[in-house]
């Protein structure tokens, strides 16, 4: 299974991380890393992220619910 996730893994590491999360400045370093890596999506259970609204400078901030949905949808 691990094989299977470093497959699909690509390491990146952000220039700069802005101030961007207002109650947790830890979860900056995840919007920092989805935005070097242009992800498609942050998945995330922390209220602090999802807090910060459907997306943020184009990386769409979802639940774990809301990504399954979006992956069974196809």
């Amino acid at each position: 299974m691990v094989a299977d996730y470093l497959e699909a893994v690509e390491l990146v590491e952000p220039t700069a991380v802005p101030r961007v999360v207002p109650n947790d400045a830890d979860d900056d370093q995840v919007i920092a890393c989805a935005v070097a890596a242009q992800a498609d999506l942050t998945v995330s259970g922390d209220r602090h992220l999802l807090d910060l609204g459907d997306s943020f400078q184009g990386v769409a901030i979802v639940s774990t619910g809301q990504a399954v949905a979006l992956i069974s949808a196809g």
